[in-house]
């Protein structure tokens, strides 16, 4: 059974930065690719960034530029790092590991 727990959520004003971590367990994390999503209030959870086993990334357009997703094998963690953050960056962000297994998920509100 594995276990996703996400943190590094909460209050930002715009412009500000943020650093979400999600610890995993129970699984051998090198070989999933895994992922950061968000789900806004009245919204479906929509795709933020992708990072496969080997490095490789992939980002929504509303991110690009401003987030970097990243994974340190050895410690079985993935990590944003949010820059530049923007109101309509408000949203739970959720942890993915492969394509069935997720997070509890982090809040994060970009407000004034």
């Amino acid at each position: 059974q594995v276990q996703l727990v996400e943190s590094g959520g909460g209050l930002v004003q715009p412009g500000g930065s943020l650093r979400l971590s999600c610890a995993a367990s129970g699984s051998i994390f090198s070989i999933y690719t895994m992922g950061w999503y968000r789900q806004a209030p009245g919204k479906q959870r929509e795709l933020v960034a992708t990072i496969t086993g080997s490095g490789s990334t992939n980002y929504a357009d509303s991110v690009k530029g401003r987030f970097t997703i990243s994974r340190d094998n050895a410690k079985n963690t993935m990590y944003l790092q949010m820059n530049s953050l923007k109101p309509e960056d408000t949203a739970v962000y959720y942890c993915r590991r492969g394509t069935n297994t997720w997070g509890q998920g982090t809040q994060v509100t970009v407000s004034s």
